[in-house]
């Protein structure tokens, strides 16, 4: 499949995701374009899936007759998303036209020192 990193993940997980054709929305010059603008230009470009830090994709878009599906990761921290990297080989594999899954890969806590 050809799959396109949103510009919110760490570039080393294109890497990372084994035999699919991967590339990132910075190398291509999409850096900046609004989720809208962003998923016509990847479907007219052929690409398969979106993998995403944006859990919300699928609330703002309507993927009702789209040939993306997105997948969407509960972290964008690559310390975190690369213990997950056969869940989200999974999810791509699995993905289907217009169809969105959620991949739960943890998340980021910043613990904050307090004073005692």
């Amino acid at each position: 499949m050809k799959v396109l990193l949103d510009e919110n993940l760490d570039h080393r997980l294109r890497r990372n995701l084994g035999v699919h054709e991967v590339f990132t929305a910075s190398f291509l010059g999409w850096d900046g374009l609004k989720n809208g603008k962003l998923l016509a230009v990847a479907e007219v470009d052929g690409f398969d899936v979106l993998v995403t830090g944006d859990q919300t994709l699928a609330l703002e878009q309507n993927l009702t007759g789209r040939r993306l599906a997105i997948v969407a990761l509960s972290s964008v921290e690559w310390r975190i998303i690369k213990e997950y990297l056969p869940r989200i080989i999974e999810a791509i594999d699995g993905a289907g036209p217009g169809s969105f899954q959620a991949v739960d890969c943890g998340f980021f806590n910043r613990k904050t020192h307090r004073p005692d």
